[in-house]
């Protein structure tokens, strides 16, 4: 059985430890086909990120064509865009495919870098409503209106809880029409949590392609990003790199 075909839509982090990097390494180690679609070149390393340069729009969308039109895709992950004119051609190309699409909307670094203004937030909207799962941090969560503004969208989400505080990391899932899902577990203390967001975003995508259902997936690619963060190398003089090639999926 041929492994399942993720296109990533995701900023290149030239450190290697989130972005595009990060999500190849998951899918690859998960067992996918991986394939990228690059919306911006970043300089970042362990401690920031020092420029970023986004790509024209045309670029992007012929990226996610020539991966389309030959290989075919299974299931996407969206992570960085880095203009309302991306989000809004990605969602163009998008909405003509019917795979699952995995959306993690980056605005702020783990560095504290902002990597999305007003105007690509407010671009958002349409692939929200075209993700089967958005995947906002505590940060970004609050940036979309919190749980009752994104609720109120009638859209599918994951409120991660990692940036929050106390030993315990909850993450909810909230479905439209259940209860929500909280999935909890004790916190791993590290400052090795670079491309946490990315690797998880890109592990739900990779169990979707697998043919998983959400919850499971959702669940799975936790307990990766769990085994990941405890297999950091340990690079780094700031918020280091996970251990992609040392975890357990």
């Amino acid at each position: 059985m041929p492994p399942p075909r993720i296109l990533t839509i995701a900023g290149s982090d030239s450190s290697g430890g989130a972005g595009i990097q990060a999500d190849i390494k998951t899918i690859t180690v998960l067992g996918g086909y991986a394939m990228s679609a690059i919306t911006a070149i970043t300089a970042q390393n362990t401690l920031g990120v020092t420029a970023v340069e986004v790509l024209v729009p045309a670029l992007i969308a012929a990226q996610i064509d020539a991966c389309v039109s030959d290989i075919g895709v299974d299931a996407v992950k969206i992570g960085m865009l880095g203009s309302p004119e991306i989000a809004a051609v990605v969602a163009d190309r998008l909405g003509a495919l019917a795979v699952p699409v995995v959306f993690d909307p980056v605005m702020v670094a783990t560095s504290g870098s902002v990597l999305a203004d007003a105007a690509t937030i407010a671009a958002f909207e349409r692939l929200m409503q075209l993700a089967v799962l958005t995947t906002p941090n505590v940060a970004e969560l609050a940036a979309l209106g919190g749980h009752q503004a994104m609720q109120a969208r009638g859209v599918t989400y994951l409120a991660k809880g990692g940036d929050g505080e106390g030993e315990r990391v909850d993450d909810v899932l909230v479905v439209p029409g259940e209860e929500p899902h909280v999935m909890s577990g004790s916190r791993i203390h590290t400052r090795h949590t670079h491309g946490t967001g990315c690797t998880l975003s890109s592990a739900i995508a990779t169990y979707l392609g697998k043919g998983l259902p959400l919850a499971e997936a959702v669940d799975r690619a936790r307990l990766f990003v769990r085994s990941a963060l405890r297999a950091a190398p340990g690079f780094g003089a700031g918020s280091g790199p996970l251990g992609h090639g040392e975890a357990r999926g």
